[in-house]
Parts: C-alpha cells; sequence; structure tokens
C-alpha cells in the first residue's frame, strides 16, 4: 500500500522571499543633432545612480556595535598624610633624574691611510682671513728677503765679484757685516756646519760594517786624479817611510822591501769614490793598517794619524806637500790598507807609488799617494782640503 503524499504547509524559515531585482537607471535622452550654433561648454557627463544594495522588502538589520574596551582598574586615590601640628612642612627636594643606563657608541670605522678623508667646512669670519692674507704676505716677502741675504752672505768672494763686480761686491759686504754677515762669521758657520757633518758621519761610523767587494771581472779604468803634477822616477827614488809618535818614542825608517817582507799580504776588490763625483773600482793589495799599528803602536792617548808626501807636486811641477788626516778608529778598519800593489803588480807612479793609503770608507781625497810620512798625534792635526773648505772626516 503505497501512502500518498501529504500536503504540507509552507515552512515560513525555509522559503526565501523573493527580492525584486533591481532596475536599471534611466539614460537621458540625447537631443538630435541641429544646424551648428555657437561652441557650447562640454557638459558635465551625469553620475548614474546606484541602487542601494539592501533589500527593500528585507528586514532592516542594526548596525554591528564595535566592540568593548576593556576597562581598567582605577587605583585608589591616595590622600596627603597629615602633618602632624607643629611641624612645619619638609621643602621639596631636588628631582631627581630617572637611572640612564650606559651610552652605547656605535662601533668606530676604520679609515685607511690611502682612503680620502670627507671633506670639513670651517667658517671663519672674513675680517680674519683678511688679516691672515696680509700677515702671510708680510711673512712670505721677509722670508724671502732673508733667503736672498744668506745666500748672497754665503756665497764665496769669487763668486761675487764674477756676479756683480769686485766694487760692487765689497759694498754689499761692508753694508752686510753692519748686521753680523762678515766674511769671518761665514767661515766659522761653514765650519760648524762641517763640523756637525764630521759628528754625525763619526758617530754612524762602525769598524764592523764593510763596504761592497767586488770580482776582479768587474774592475773598471781608474785615472790618474794628483791634483798638479805626477811625481817622476827622480822623485820616488831612495824611498823610506818615516814613523812618529810612537809608544816607544823613538823614530822609525822603512823601506819598501821591509813593509813588504814584514808584513803580509792583503787583497781586496773595492770601490774608490771622488769627491768630485765619479767612481772606479780596482784591484789593491798591500799591508793592512791594523797590522801595522799592532806592530808600531802609538803612544798613549793618540788618536789621529798624520799622512804626509813631500813628493806631491803642483801645476808648475813644483814642490807642493799634501798632507791628510785619519783617525784611528778608521785606520784599525779592516779595508784600510797602506796599498803597494795595483792589479797585481807594484803601484805605478799615476797611483801612489811606492806606498799610498786605501780606504774605501772615506772619500777620494782621503785616500793620500807616494806617503813620506806617518806620525800618531792625540790633538786632529791638520788636513790640505779642509784648509780650503772641505771636510774633515770625509767619510761614506
Amino acid at each position: 500500500m503505497v501512502d500518498e503524499p501529504r500536503d504540507r504547509e509552507p515552512n515560513p524559515r525555509r522559503e526565501k522571499p523573493e527580492i525584486p531585482a533591481p532596475e536599471p537607471p534611466e539614460r537621458p535622452e540625447m537631443p538630435k543633432p541641429g544646424p551648428p550654433g555657437p561652441e557650447m561648454p562640454p557638459r558635465e557627463k551625469p553620475t548614474p545612480e546606484v541602487p542601494d544594495p539592501k533589500p527593500p522588502n528585507g528586514p532592516e538589520m542594526p548596525p554591528p556595535s564595535p566592540p568593548e574596551q576593556p576597562t581598567r582598574p582605577t587605583q585608589p586615590e591616595v590622600m596627603p598624610r597629615p602633618e602632624p601640628a607643629g611641624v612645619p612642612p619638609m621643602p621639596p627636594g631636588p628631582e631627581v633624574p630617572p637611572p640612564r643606563g650606559p651610552e652605547i657608541l656605535p662601533p668606530e670605522r676604520t679609515v685607511g691611510f690611502f682612503v680620502e678623508r670627507p671633506e670639513s667646512v670651517l667658517e671663519v669670519p672674513a675680517a680674519k682671513l683678511a688679516a691672515q692674507s696680509r700677515r702671510d704676505f708680510l711673512l712670505l716677502g721677509l722670508g724671502i728677503v732673508a733667503s736672498g741675504v744668506g745666500a748672497w752672505w754665503l756665497l764665496p768672494d769669487r763668486t761675487k765679484g764674477r756676479l756683480v763686480g769686485v766694487e760692487r761686491r765689497d759694498r754689499l759686504d761692508t753694508v752686510a757685516s753692519r748686521i753680523g754677515l762678515s766674511r769671518e762669521n761665514r767661515e766659522k758657520t761653514l765650519d760648524r756646519a762641517l763640523t756637525l757633518d764630521d759628528d754625525v758621519a763619526e758617530a754612524l761610523y762602525s769598524r764592523n760594517r764593510r763596504v761592497r767587494t767586488y770580482r776582479r771581472s768587474d774592475v773598471t779604468p781608474l785615472k790618474n786624479n794628483y791634483h798638479g803634477r805626477t811625481p817622476g822616477p827622480e822623485h820616488v827614488a831612495g824611498w823610506s817611510l818615516g814613523l812618529s809618535g810612537l809608544a816607544s818614542g823613538v823614530t822609525e825608517k822603512l823601506t819598501l822591501e821591509q813593509m813588504m817582507s814584514r808584513f803580509p799580504h792583503h787583497e781586496q776588490v773595492t770601490r774608490l769614490v771622488c769627491v768630485e763625483g765619479w767612481s772606479a773600482i780596482a784591484w789593491w793589495g798591500g799591508v793592512r793598517f791594523a797590522d801595522f799599528l799592532a806592530a808600531f803602536p802609538p803612544a798613549a792617548g793618540a788618536r789621529w794619524a798624520a799622512l804626509r808626501s813631500n813628493l806631491s807636486l803642483d801645476g808648475a811641477g813644483r814642490n807642493e806637500p799634501y798632507y791628510v788626516s785619519i783617525d784611528l778608529e778608521t785606520a784599525r778598519h779592516p779595508q784600510t790598507l797602506l796599498a803597494t800593489h795595483m792589479s797585481g803588480a807594484l803601484l805605478p807612479l799615476a797611483h801612489g807609488a811606492p806606498l799610498r793609503l786605501l780606504t774605501p770608507v772615506k772619500l777620494g781625497l782621503k785616500n793620500i799617494k807616494a806617503i813620506t810620512d806617518i806620525a800618531y798625534t792625540a790633538d786632529e792635526p791638520a788636513d790640505y782640503w779642509n784648509e780650503r773648505g772641505y771636510s774633515k772626516y770625509d767619510g761614506l
């Protein structure tokens, strides 16, 4: 048996009300084109009406209420403590700032040596800049004048006379002497400068420091550099070496044969440096000066050796003694020789026969040729080129 469907009553909860569709907005009719007339301003485009999304027949819903904020509990009001009677109120104390933590500084950035530094702007008043400019200009002018006067004062007399003439030179020197720039003071100043240079060179001297040595194949030509004429064979005939200032108190005489037979022969290839700017490498042989000093010790207190050549000649061929001074520390240097040979043979006349000094730690003007006398002294002896304006020490 089939049950017939019963007529069900409509459920108002399940059935949805019919919502009519919104009607489209009416479009305004456009005017028909007419004859051209005057140009009219553009008309604004009407804004279409937006239908209300709320259903017209639906129930009206209330707007959502904002969420409630939680209320903070109120603190009870603290009543001031009453002061006892007869006690004056306390004055308010100084405000104590709240404690601050340690200040954290950013790490310093290391800047390289070759990195360009940022430019810094300095604001200087215009008056200060003008005063500084005037002061710098005056100082510059005074510096130029002082430099010119000093350069003129230090020039040799012969150079001054060649530049301005002898009469003007004497007049200018007379004016300069009134402010202390005399010839005597000039010589003293130059001597002090040379003495300072000698003191520095002597302080830097070390017996353990040796100059470079070379191979025999590195030898270069060595020119004859006598300051005058070269002595001939007649000048060196009967040569002997005189020694004085010895600890024994006697004067010794040595021939070339005695020196070569008594002391060991030592050879070295070193460079000879001239004060004129040239140099040469030569192969030398002879007696070490240190061995010579050990065999003939100087007297107590002696600090210098005076070497002299009575065979030296001037440019005209006349006898002109040549003399140099050398400190005994330099004489004891292991590369200082009393040379008797050059390039494996006896010294030629052009290079100092029969005996010459070779000290490569000194300039060439100290390497005296054709030695005839050696004297040990306590005071620094005279020096040929020092008397003519050169240094005394002449170390390299």
